[in-house]
């Protein structure tokens, strides 16, 4: 097993080098700049737009379901077990690191998702079919490309995000909090996700739209009560958390330079992993959404990464750090488990919590990445290779369970990274168009007001 492990870890290695970082955040730090920092000033106004009605436009589901469905797939394991794998990696400045990229992967998001209403397709049912597969073909003329990242997502959906981090983390929830075995969550799970997925986007988008935001909201309250209770610690977690980004003691362990660059890699790394941006997977759920304006769905979209990063991996790295459960010999689950247990004075209510907020994030999570990689399987194969799909993705479900959590978050991040390459060179090339867009939308919003 070691061999693999060895050539695994070079690989995720190569792949999450420099140059990826570079365009991860080069992309964002270019719309960034060329948007005005429309994530910042426009923040606002999308998160109006999130909870107001929408009108009765083209479109499979409500703007607000296509978020919560984009949401499901990005509130996961990696706001609760992927923060804690960034700060045992990188330490506590792996944070920091997570908000730069979250903060950048906003704009991102906002320009991924706007190209997916801009050139989204509807199939022989009347249903939409949009992401980066259309509009990498049909707007950047690259049937290439657009290949490349559906057979790319089609690897996230199956082996990366969408299913064994998701079911090993629900395995081992059950386990720690209720003694469950793994072969029984495995039968139940499966069972689970194919009575919702079955029914496509529209039941995906039902389900998702009511577990999210109860789920968030109860996961960031459980943070809170922690935070609250521990209220004289937050400011120099906080120092902390900043202090360690520029220095030697970023990582545990390594030289200066290794040491800044590691919380760099594991803060970029697994910020992506949590919130998706410039992966091209939000912008599949988005392509649904009943609307006629691009940059529209494109800000209510953006507000997804503020959510799952800025808000929830927040909490989760905070409650980490300030009880220094970080600094423990727990990994993953465990270690953010151990800091809830230490937080809330508790060694029956962390566990509790822990699980409980774990099992509904990666369920919900599964299910996205089921409705991804069924997107992909229709641009690929057409309508009638949904049913295998479904049955080999019904499969990996039930056998994820037993998998190893080392080989489960290299093979994740791999597949992860070349899923994004394809797509950020597509918003690249596509650039004048997200700014054209942005223009009409931003002189229409004007024009309305005056």
């Amino acid at each position: 097993m070691q061999p693999y492990l060895d050539i695994l870890t070079s690989i995720q290695s190569f792949v999450w080098g420099a140059p990826l970082l570079l365009l991860l955040v080069g992309t964002g730090v270019y719309f960034t700049v060329r948007l005005g920092a429309i994530q910042i000033f426009k923040l606002p106004q999308a998160l109006k737009l999130v909870f107001s009605k929408s009108s009765s436009q083209e479109g499979d589901v409500s703007p607000f379901a296509a978020l919560c469905t984009a949401l499901s797939a990005t509130i996961g394991t990696g706001n609760i077990i992927g923060v804690a794998t960034a700060i045992k990696l990188g330490g506590p400045g792996a944070l920091f690191w997570m908000w730069m990229a979250a903060l950048f992967g906003m704009a991102t998001k906002y320009a991924e998702c706007l190209l997916a209403v801009k050139y989204r397709r509807k199939d022989k049912n009347g249903n939409m079919m949009g992401g980066p597969m259309y509009y990498l073909e049909h707007g950047a003329n690259s049937p290439l490309l657009a290949k490349l990242f559906a057979v790319f997502t089609l690897g996230v959906a199956c082996f990366g995000i969408g299913t064994f981090p998701q079911v090993n983390a629900i395995s081992n929830a059950a386990s720690i909090a209720f003694d469950i075995q793994p072969w029984q969550t495995g039968i139940v799970l499966t069972a689970l996700v194919a009575a919702v997925t079955i029914g496509g986007i529209r039941s995906i988008s039902t389900v998702a739209s009511a577990l999210v935001p109860s789920m968030a909201v109860f996961y960031v309250l459980a943070c809170l009560a922690v935070l609250i209770l521990n209220a004289d610690a937050v400011p120099g977690a906080v120092m902390l958390v900043i202090n360690s980004a520029f220095s030697p003691e970023a990582a545990t362990g390594g030289v200066v330079g290794g040491g800044i660059m590691l919380a760099i890699q594991a803060g970029v790394s697994r910020g992506v992993f949590s919130n998706e941006s410039g992966l091209g997977s939000a912008p599949m759920a988005a392509a649904a959404a009943q609307t006629d304006s691009p940059a529209r769905q494109g800000l209510i979209s953006m507000t997804g990464t503020f959510f799952d990063t800025i808000v929830i991996c927040t909490m989760t790295g905070l409650t980490l750090v300030l009880t220094d459960a970080w600094q423990s010999g727990y990994v993953g689950a465990e270690m953010t488990t151990s800091a809830f247990s230490i937080g809330l004075g508790s060694n029956y209510w962390g566990p509790l919590l822990v699980s409980i907020g774990m099992t509904f994030f990666a369920f919900t999570t599964i299910l996205g990445w089921n409705y991804y990689g069924e997107r992909s399987v229709v641009y690929l194969f057409g309508q009638n290779a949904i049913l295998p799909y479904k049955i080999i993705f019904l499969g990996l479900v039930a056998v994820g369970t037993f998998l190893k959590l080392d080989i489960i978050w290299i093979i994740a991040d791999i597949v992860n990274g070349l899923m994004a390459i394809p797509n950020l060179i597509g918003l690249l090339l596509l650039r004048e168009v997200i700014l054209s867009e942005t223009r009409l939308f931003l002189d229409s919003a004007l024009a309305t007001k005056s």
